[in-house]
């Protein structure tokens, strides 16, 4: 539930991670592609008042979890008023069912990336390829060197670019959360995802509910036109 106060405490939050993405950022080496960084605010189970006031501190791309999480959010009607240059990021698993709604493919293992890449490019004239996206492994201790999973992925981007001839700056870098994304920046991350950090904690009820997918539902007309340039990214 939204609380007096909650306003002041999610602009505070979210200028701290702004300023500590930049500051991830300055610390890259200087041998990376210089894309600055995007910051995806993951409004996963918050209210809408939430992503307005974020977006009234001047932030633009917003993320969720869920397809009909989603598409509530982006028909919702104080949303659609108050956020008129919201980008919607989708960054969850796509159901089969969902494939209507939205487009995009559960992950695939490191050896097929170049030949997925290369078969978006020439046979999936209506997709778009922007990038590769990871999740690094939870609560690994930087003491032991770079996250393996997130030099992983720069490799797989290496291959890609010299196999297919794409410029490194042109393939972006989705990883880094809450918990990992200054480490994800410095080491070349184009593309972070931070909810509670910002948001909080999320609150899930106690008892059990149905899937926010088992129902479908169709976004507004309104909300479909802005998410026809919908970034979506499978976790």
């Amino acid at each position: 539930m939204w609380k007096v106060g909650m306003s002041e405490e999610v602009g505070k939050a979210l200028h701290a991670v702004v300023d500590r993405v930049n500051q991830a950022a300055a610390r890259r080496p200087k041998t990376l592609p210089v894309v600055p960084p995007r910051l995806v605010a993951v409004s996963k189970t918050k209210p809408p008042d939430m992503v307005i006031e974020a977006y009234r501190k001047g932030h633009r791309n917003f993320g969720e979890n869920y397809v009909n999480e989603l598409v509530d959010k982006a028909s919702n009607p104080q949303i659609l008023e108050s956020c008129p240059e919201i980008e919607w990021h989708f960054i969850g698993h796509l159901q089969k069912n969902n494939v209507n709604k939205l487009l995009g493919k559960h992950g695939l293992p490191p050896g097929e990336t170049v030949n997925t890449v290369k078969h978006i490019l020439s046979k999936c004239s209506a997709l778009h390829f922007s990038g590769l996206m990871t999740i690094g492994r939870y609560g690994y201790d930087l003491a032991d060197g770079p996250n393996p999973d997130f030099q992983a992925l720069l490799s797989r981007r290496q291959e890609v670019c010299a196999s297919l001839q794409l410029p490194l700056e042109d393939v972006e870098l989705s990883m880094g959360m809450s918990t990992d994304f200054e480490h994800a920046i410095e080491v070349g991350s184009t593309n972070v995802r931070v909810g509670s950090t910002i948001f909080g904690n999320r609150d899930y009820p106690n008892t059990p509910t149905p899937s926010p997918e088992r129902k479908s539902k169709v976004p507004t007309e309104e909300a479909a036109k802005k998410m026809e340039r919908l970034t979506v990214t499978e976790q």
